[in-house]
């Protein structure tokens, strides 16, 4: 496995990077300057560990480039996937002001650039700018929020509705595009929407069968659109 590496002090770039857009609006250049002072850079090759659940926490995390999934290890070993997210997503935050350790972990899904930047920072800016703050729990709360929806998205379909519902999900949210390749496995889909990697594989081979979608190892390519949201809407 590779070993994480992390970006040298005099690339940042915090005064033009996107996140300044998503998070954080209301500070001023010397507080970006304080950011960017005091982030590191982190690159992690696909499938290592961004963080396990039981850590302590030290940095409040975003995702810059790449795809991650948030997950916890059940007491048979297995993994329960909780949300799969795309660069500027803040999974990695939802606790890291109210507890000292992850209550889940994290890891690469595709070659992913993580920024750290020190929690205690973070917290004096909050304490600091109350329209920072309130920009910064209205970012929080709405990561908290695409999971919860996601989850009951899911929860609520059949078998095929759940595979398309989460096939819709990589094409519209994650990649924006009708040809993909799928960053999960079979079984880990199956973890994802509680379904059993056997009842995924058939309804993979169904989807090809009636000319829904093409596959050709882990590339996607849907091809009847329509049908997939059909049956995702109906499920």
């Amino acid at each position: 496995m590779a070993t994480m590496t992390e970006t040298p002090k005099n690339k940042c770039n915090c005064i033009s990077c996107e996140l300044r857009n998503v998070a954080f609006t209301n500070l001023n250049e010397k507080d970006i300057s304080r950011i960017c002072e005091a982030r590191e850079e982190r690159h992690y090759a696909r499938g290592e560990i961004i963080h396990r659940e039981g850590d302590a926490i030290h940095d409040f995390k975003y995702l810059k480039h790449g795809l991650v999934k948030l997950y916890r290890v059940n007491s048979d070993g297995d993994e329960q996937i909780i949300t799969i997210t795309r660069p500027l997503e803040f999974v990695s935050n939802t606790n890291v002001f109210h507890e000292t350790h992850y209550r889940y972990s994290l890891s690469a899904l595709e070659d992913s650039d993580v920024c750290c930047i020190r929690l205690d920072l973070i917290r004096e800016l909050i304490e600091e700018n109350g329209k920072f703050a309130l920009n910064l729990i209205s970012v929080l709360s709405r990561t908290s929020q695409n999971i919860i929806a996601i989850g009951l998205e899911i929860r609520q379909r059949n078998l095929a509705g759940r595979i398309a519902y989460v096939l819709l999900y990589f094409a519209n949210e994650i990649f924006r595009s009708m040809i993909f390749d799928l960053p999960v496995s079979r079984k880990e889909i199956a973890d994802f929407i509680s379904m059993s990697p056997a009842n995924v594989i058939r309804t993979f081979s169904d989807f090809r069968r009636d000319g829904i979608i093409r596959s050709n190892g882990r590339t996607i390519e849907i091809t009847d659109m329509k049908k997939l949201e059909v049956i995702s809407r109906r499920g």
